[in-house]
This record gives C-alpha cells, sequence and structure tokens, in this order.
C-alpha cells in the first residue's frame, strides 16, 4: 500500500508492505543521499517476522521537497512524521550505506523510539568521517573503472554539482555497475534511476559535512547489527561504526561487496533473520494510519 505522507509541506512517498497489527515494524532507509532503492529484496527477506515501510527520502522524483530542506533535523521529522502516520511509537530501523548513517543520526537523537538497529554496509560518520568515506568511494570507483568512464563520471560528477539531474543518473549508472560487476549483472539491482534528483545529493552532503561527529554508544538500550561485504567499498572507516558500537555484533560476509542481499542472499538473509522480536502490545495498522 503506499501512501504520500505530507510532512510540513514535503511530500514522503511511502510504501508499507505486509501490514500487520500483530507485528513489529522495521523502517528502511536507502542509500544515497538522493538515490531512491525500493530495497525489494530486503522486504523479502524481512516479511515473514515484520511489517515493513519504506520511503523514497526527501527530494528525490516522488518525494518532493518544497522547503528545500535538507537539514539532518529535516530528514529526522521525516521518520517520525512516517511513523506517527503509521501509528508505530517504537520500531527497528535499517539503513543501508548512507541510509546507515542516517539511521544512526536518527537513533542518537531518539534512542527511545528504536527496537533494534541494523546497519548495512552504513556510511561512517558525519564531518570529516564523511570526507573520509568519500575518499574511499572515490577510490574503489576509479579501480573498477577504464579511463573513458572514469572521465565521464568526472564529468558527469562536475555537472551534478551544477544541478544536472541526468547527469547525476549517468553517474549513478556506472557507480552502480562498478559496485556490482564483480557479482551480479547491473541489470538485478533494482534502484529506478529516474527517481534521482540532483538537489538531495547536494544539499545532504553539505549538511553531513557540518553536521557534529557522532558519538560513541557505550551500551544502547538496543541492539545493534553491524553488516559489511569482505570487499565492500569502505575500508579503514569502516573503524569508526564498529568503535561507535563496542556491544554491536559484526558480521563480514564473504564474497560480498557493498549489496549483500544481491551478493550473497543466503547469508543475507541468515543474519537478518536474527533480528530478536517480542509479543506486540502497540498500534500498527494500516486501517488506522491517518
Amino acid at each position: 500500500m503506499t501512501h504520500l505522507i505530507d510532512n510540513k509541506g514535503d511530500k514522503l512517498f511511502t510504501t508499507i508492505f505486509y501490514p500487520n497489527g500483530g507485528k513489529e515494524t522495521i523502517i528502511l532507509l536507502h542509500g544515497g543521499p538522493g538515490v531512491p532503492d525500493d530495497l525489494v529484496d530486503v522486504v523479502k527477506a524481512l516479511s515473514q517476522k515484520f511489517q515493513v515501510i519504506t520511503f523514497h527520502q526527501r527530494g528525490t522524483q516522488k518525494s518532493l521537497c518544497k522547503s528545500n530542506n535538507y537539514s539532518m533535523d529535516a530528514y529526522i521529522s521525516d521518520i517520525e512524521t512516517i511513523a506517527a502516520y503509521c501509528n508505530v511509537k517504537k520500531f527497528h530501523l535499517f539503513g543501508h550505506s548512507w541510509g546507515g548513517l542516517y539511521a544512526q543520526i536518527y537513533a542518537q537523537k531518539h534512542p527511545e523510539q528504536i527496537l533494534s538497529l541494523l546497519l548495512c554496509n552504513p556510511g561512517s560518520g558525519t564531518g570529516n568521517e564523511w570526507k573520509q568515506t568519500e575518499k574511499e568511494v572515490l577510490e574503489y570507483n576509479k579501480s573498477k573503472c577504464t579511463s573513458e568512464e572514469w572521465m565521464k563520471m568526472g564529468i558527469n560528477s562536475l555537472l551534478g554539482l551544477l544541478g544536472n539531474d541526468n547527469a547525476y543518473k549517468r553517474l549513478f549508472k556506472q557507480v552502480i555497475k562498478n559496485y556490482n560487476k564483480d557479482f551480479v549483472k547491473t541489470n538485478n539491482v533494482g534502484i529506478d534511476l529516474d527517481n534521482i534528483k540532483a538537489a538531495p545529493i547536494n544539499h545532504t552532503r553539505t549538511e553531513i559535512l557540518k553536521y557534529p561527529l557522532l558519538k560513541q554508544i557505550k551500551s544502547p538500550d538496543f541492539p545493534v547489527t553491524i553488516i559489511y561485504g569482505a570487499k565492500d567499498i569502505y575500508k579503514t572507516s569502516k573503524e569508526f561504526v564498529v568503535n561507535r558500537y563496542p556491544t554491536a555484533k559484526v558480521w563480514t560476509i564473504e564474497n560480498c561487496g557493498h549489496f549483500p542481499w544481491l551478493h550473497n542472499p543466503a547469508k543475507f538473509k541468515l543474519i537478518v533473520n536474527q533480528i530478536v522480536v517480542h509479543p506486540l502490545k502497540q498500534t500498527s495498522n494500516v486501517a488506522e494510519v491517518h
């Protein structure tokens, strides 16, 4: 069931899968920023245990951001708005790539709403930690490109920074190819490039760079699971995340890069199905959404 949820004039294209008031809810945060992914294979892996909610983040093609506000507070308010709309008070939170950093930012701001935190190939941090992450991503992409492909990536990146949506679509087409070329055919990835917009990519990056460094959480009130592919795009910056959550269970999936549900689906499903759920006493039913 799809909904266009209003957050003070901004719209959030949201899908509720397997609506069931007797199950706990998990909200999925896609990567990017500005690169919406319906995470269909992740939804399937989680569907037996959870009511699953996905949404296209602010400013993408289906989630118009009239306010042009890409602050982390605005991103936090989007999750709060969706949870309130679905009448869900506590939930599990899954984040992939940039979405994994987004999930950490939200969980540090509102730990009382988190049942568990699942960080899948997560962005490593804000501020200077984001800069190191970007450097690693740049090096990874260069290692997977021909000279011609690398030159085109540079041109499209520059045009994208100037606000050209189509340039970013071309750029991320190559990025997805690079991330998957050693593992799966790129036409199996599932990301709809037509929904990419330049504004959220450019403005969100600026907001991430100026956001305070995330704090270490020695003993969170919720379990934390961290997943990386053995051949992920992130290298030493992964230590920022691992050190931030010393009690987390950390998994490294063999034969896997940045998209574990595509590269090693059996191991990915085994891990995510270890998330602990409890008998639920909360209202969470599509029939009652506002």
